[in-house]
Formats: C-alpha cells, structure tokens, sequence
C-alpha cells in the first residue's frame, strides 16, 4: 500500500499595506527677466528684514513664494554679488 504523505497548510504570510505613493506636484515657473527680477526683490526683502542669515526654505516661507522662485531669485542676486552663502543659509552680502 502506499502511504500517503501528511500535508501541512502553510500559514499565508500576511500582506503588507500598499506604501502610500507620493504625490508630485509639478511647479511651473515663468522663467523670464521679469519675473526672475521680482523673485530676486522679494528674496532680498525676506532677508533685509530678517537681518540674519535664512535657508531656503525659510527665505521662501518669509518671501511667500515657492523653492524654486527663491532658487531663481538667489541666483539673479548671487550674480550681483548681493548675497553670499555661508553654512547652508542665505545672507546679504
């Protein structure tokens, strides 16, 4: 006769919850001198009136406007030489 093997059900492995996607919010910026300019005044106002050095972050919280206009602005103002960068912040030169 042939023995018949015992067979074992295998608890199911539980399921991991799905990872949260993330949601990427795409920024448009016009990139024009105009607009670039205004950028740059409101990314020295946030800083004149901080009178100390900001992140990034900051200057755009301070300045109301997105990271990337305060990239463009800091930019327009380090090439003016009006700013400078010093331990991750932002101050007026």
């Amino acid at each position: 006769m042939a023995e018949k093997k015992a067979t074992t059900a295998k608890a199911a492995a539980p399921k991991k919850a799905a990872a949260p996607k993330k949601v990427v919010k795409k920024v448009e910026v016009a990139v024009n001198a105009e607009n670039v300019g205004f950028r740059a005044g409101d990314v020295y106002n946030a800083l004149a009136e901080s009178e100390k050095a900001l992140t990034v972050a900051e200057i755009s919280k301070k300045a109301k406007i997105t990271v990337e206009e305060t990239y463009l602005g800091i930019g327009w103002l380090l090439k003016e030489g009006k700013v400078k960068g010093e331990e991750n912040k932002i101050s007026l030169a």
